[in-house]
């Protein structure tokens, strides 16, 4: 590895070890490198930077971002919950089993784990408590379920990744479908046994007319991950589209249906939309500029040549792949991660024919694993707080989600299938 790329590695990891946001961490690399190299104009600095947010398909971030912001204040987010109780009702670990479907369903709409937990989180957990569910063991449940939005489209997640490799993020979404259920029926085995062994019940026993009443109320609900998937798989609208018709049918549902929307709800959506997209896109820019560096540097040819003489089989390359965006999700961000390791694997992928979907559902999956996974665990650290237990207090229950999550990981992997069904159908 050259002398460029070791500076860029290092600075960003001292970076790292001293608590330096990730976005500025990236920034910082990247400068030292261009300053101490002398590689190009800093001018060209700022050129990466702004050509890293330079996509039409990353205006679908903050317009899903909106989207899910307008439906959690409309109120789609409880009928979610209610739906998921008449369903369960008092069955062993039922709170726990309606706190994986309402954050797969809520996942549906907002494309964002941490979204998940404070949506679905502060909602359940203080039930969660009150039914005698340990602390410690709801927060690790709905870390690791909030998680599912990465990966249940719409996925911003897998939005960033499209617009890196340059890969459809329709088939993308339809790829992200049949693992996302695997997740869900995965922790709802771990949160039944754990429930059956502790005695948690929770929930309630609903009539059949409180049970048609809560699915006619969830319908609007529904309707919206059946409106973008649809949508995408006929060809009506882009993605980016799918996000502003989102949009406009939270706006019907506030203004005019539901009638319960304020002006003053939704500037304060706008502004929260963007204070959370300024963040994510600042981290993409400065990933993107990094990302250049090594690129310039020619790291990715050197890693494809030095995997090429380590083996000769694609599976054995998914693994080593896994594994590293394993150990760097323990400590970085989605979004980083992703923008880093795209343009240095591609190579790789197509010298061993791995198909771009698939890896980029794998990604996923496994960035999912990361953000519960300590010393960062973001969607893990939220739920936490909410719950108010400290990390180590999840630990014990965490381990078999993450076990679980890790299973259906590996299955995705040796069984492709499993993703590419359904993007193939697309075609």
């Amino acid at each position: 590895m050259s002398n460029g790329a070791l500076i860029l590695l290092a600075v960003f990891t001292v970076c790292l070890f001293l608590d330096v946001p990730i976005a500025f961490g990236l920034l910082i690399a990247a400068l030292s490198y261009l300053l101490i190299f002398d590689a190009a104009p800093l001018m060209v600095a700022a050129q990466q930077y702004v050509a890293g947010m330079h996509s039409f398909t990353l205006l679908a971030i903050p317009l899903f971002v909106l989207a899910a912001q307008l439906m959690n204040r409309v109120g789609l987010t409880s009928r979610i919950v209610n739906l998921c109780m008449a369903l369960v009702g008092n069955k062993p670990g039922g709170l726990a089993v309606v706190a994986v479907l309402a954050c797969m369903m809520f996942g549906a709409l907002s494309g964002s784990g941490v979204a998940d937990v404070v949506a679905i989180g502060s909602m359940l957990l203080p039930a969660m408590r009150k039914e005698g569910y340990a602390p410690g063991f709801s927060a690790a449940l709905v870390g690791t379920s909030s998680s599912l939005g990465t990966v249940i489209p719409p996925s911003i997640v897998m939005i960033v990744y499209g617009t890196t490799s340059n890969t459809s993020i329709g088939k993308l979404f339809m790829g992200g479908v049949i693992p996302g259920l695997l997740l869900a029926a995965a922790l709802i085995v771990v949160a039944v046994y754990l429930s059956k062994r502790h005695g948690w019940a929770g929930g309630r026993t609903f009539s059949r007319a409180e049970k048609i009443t809560a699915w006619r109320e969830s319908i609007p609900a529904l309707m919206v991950p059946v409106m973008i998937i649809g949508g995408i798989r006929l060809g009506v609208f882009t993605p980016t589209e799918a996000a502003v018709s989102a949009i406009v049918y939270a706006l019907i549902l506030g203004f005019v249906v539901y009638r319960c929307l304020s002006l003053q709800a939704l500037w304060q959506s706008l502004k929260e939309t963007a204070e959370i997209s300024g963040a994510i896109l600042l981290i993409i820019a400065a990933a993107g500029l990094f990302a250049w560096g090594l690129s310039y540097e020619e790291v990715p040819q050197a890693i494809a040549a030095l995997v090429s003489d380590l083996t000769d089989s694609r599976y054995t390359v998914l693994l080593l792949l896994m594994a590293i965006v394993l150990i760097l999700g323990t400590f970085m961000e989605s979004i980083a991660i992703i923008i880093i390791i795209t343009p240095i694997v591609l190579p790789l992928l197509m010298q061993y024919n791995i198909d771009l979907v698939h890896f980029g559902v794998l990604l996923t999956v496994n960035l999912a694993i990361g953000a519960n996974t300590p010393p960062l665990g973001i969607d893990l650290m939220a739920a936490s707080r909410i719950a108010g237990v400290t990390t180590a207090q999840t630990l014990k229950p965490l381990s078999l989600m993450l076990l679980a999550m890790l299973s259906v990981l590996m299955l995705i992997a040796f069984v492709p299938e499993l993703v590419l069904f359904l993007p193939n159908w697309m075609e």
